[in-house]
Order: C-alpha cells, then sequence, then structure tokens
C-alpha cells in the first residue's frame, strides 16, 4: 500500500511562519490518519495512554494531536524521514532519553514496525540526530506544551513561544539535504 499523493506532498515549510497553527492543523487534518487506523505496536512505542502507571517506555511520547501539531512548528511533512525526525525531536526535548530508549525504539522501528511505518538506515540516522538536536535545544519539552493555548496564534509566535529555533532547524535541514540528496523529504526544507 503507497502513501497517497495528498499525503506524500503534504507540508508546511519551515519558512510558511504566518499562517494560524489552527489553521495549518485544520489543513493538515484533512489527510490525517485517526488514533484508531495507527496500528497497535506504533501506539504502544508512542502514545503516552499505553504506558504502565508508573512507567514510561519512551520519553517524549504523545497523543495524536499533539504529534500532528509538532509536525507543524518543526516544518515537517508525513514521510519518512520527516516523522524520524519529528519523533527524535520531541524525544530529544525531553532531555531524559538514554542511549538504552534512543537503541531500542531504533530496534523497534526498524524490525517490527508494520512495514510502511518501518525505518530504513537513513531514517534512523535522522531520527538519531533529531534526538540530539532536541537535547541541545532551548524549547520546552515538546510532548509536555499545552498546544490548544498555542492554537490561535502564528507558527512564529508559537515557535517563539516555547522556544524552538528556527535558525537551528533550519541549519540541521540544509545539512539534512546535503546528506540525502534523493529524498523528497530531505529536500523540501
Amino acid at each position: 500500500m503507497a502513501l497517497p499523493d495528498n499525503v506524500k506532498n503534504w507540508h508546511i515549510p519551515l519558512i510558511h511562519r504566518d499562517t494560524s497553527l489552527a489553521k495549518s492543523y485544520s489543513n493538515m487534518q484533512e489527510i490525517a490518519l485517526s488514533q484508531d487506523s495507527i496500528p497497535w505496536i506504533v501506539q504502544l512505542t508512542e502514545n503516552p495512554k499505553l504506558d504502565l502507571p508508573g512507567i514510561t517506555i519512551f520519553d517524549g511520547a504523545t497523543n495524536l494531536e499533539t504529534h500532528d501539531i509538532i509536525h507543524i512548528l518543526l516544518g515537517r511533512g508525513l514521510l519518512p524521514k520527516d516523522e524520524a525526525f519529528v519523533i527524535g525531536f520531541t524525544m530529544g526535548s525531553s532531555n531524559r532519553v538514554g542511549n538504552i530508549q534512543e537503541t531500542l525504539y531504533g530496534i523497534l522501528t526498524k524490525y517490527f514496525y508494520p512495514k510502511h511505518y518501518r525505518f530504513n538506515d537513513e531514517d534512523l540516522q535522522v531520527y538519531k540526530d533529531a534526538v540530539r538536536l532536541g537535547y541541545i535545544s532551548d524549547c520546552q519539552p515538546l510532548s509536555t506544551v499545552e498546544y490548544q493555548s498555542l492554537l490561535s496564534l502564528s507558527i512564529k509566535d508559537a515557535r517563539e513561544s516555547i522556544g524552538l529555533e528556527e535558525d537551528l532547524l533550519a541549519a540541521y535541514y540544509k545539512i539534512e539535504a546535503a546528506r540525502y540528496p534523493h529524498s523528497k523529504e530531505s529536500q523540501r526544507n
């Protein structure tokens, strides 16, 4: 099953910062998956509601709505390297992800996720880069932000409100574009 073109092509670039977060999120919802259409193993790994009480499997886990808003704030689409970056940056911004969590997540996404959710070696490298980038960012932990209060803001103002550095993201996207010249998602930022 290939991704539909509207999903492959959905993207709000980092430089499109004046649109409201609510309008961008609404635009994304026209093509977004519902929580129940996400495979069980992906939900178990990435959704904090499925953590056992008192046990966090992966720091930075979010619900689907939060995850979608983070895509917009990071200027990423919905292709594999986009997903890898969003998940990695979110985890890294928690400042709590260690080598064991990072490695375990990589193993799950490469070998155990359903085919269309799996990361290849390049995607895993983007994920690892993003974990480190999220860690060095001075932004708030992205999994803990109350996004409902930011929806009326422009993307630019929402980023500023949580301390998300556009220049840091732009610098990394240039590196990613040079590393993966064949990758659509790496070339459009």
